[in-house]
């Protein structure tokens, strides 16, 4: 049946790749070696979470999106400042973002610092997908 004159048809379109990228948590990477910034995302993206990196702490901590984030995997040893010094400096902020740290340097101490400042996971380079997957349900148990 046609509309009567004067009425217009009107049709709600939901976008669904638009609300989908608004409630998949905002996992950011930080890490200075550009493979992992460019391998990292599209795993993160696969396992339905949105993904955003950083080459170094200070450009994650000057970004619009560490309020957004609600996990950060980070690697430890960079240049400038460390992972283990944004840690410190988030909890300084007041910010409780889930931290799972990264490297490929085997050092038992640095591993119980992260620990005992917080961290929920600490993984040695390379890890398998199942691992990182692991590690971040982890560190959002209410996904």
């Amino acid at each position: 049946m046609d509309a009567p004159r004067g009425l217009a048809h009107c049709f709600v379109v939901q976008d669904d790749l638009a609300k989908s990228a608004i409630e998949r948590p905002l996992l950011s990477v930080v890490d200075d070696d550009e493979s992992v910034r460019e391998s990292l995302p599209d795993l993160l993206r696969e396992f339905g979470f949105a993904a955003q990196t950083f080459s170094s702490a200070r450009e994650f901590l000057s970004s619009d999106f560490v309020d957004e984030t609600r996990c950060l995997i980070l690697d430890v040893a960079m240049p400038g400042m460390s992972g283990l010094d944004l840690q410190q400096e988030l909890k300084h902020r007041g910010k409780q973002i889930p931290i799972i740290f990264i490297t490929g340097q085997k050092d038992e101490d640095v591993r119980k610092l992260a620990f005992t400042q917080g961290a929920v996971k600490f993984l040695y380079k390379p890890f398998s997908d199942n691992v990182l997957l692991d590690a971040v349900n982890a560190a959002l148990p209410t996904r």
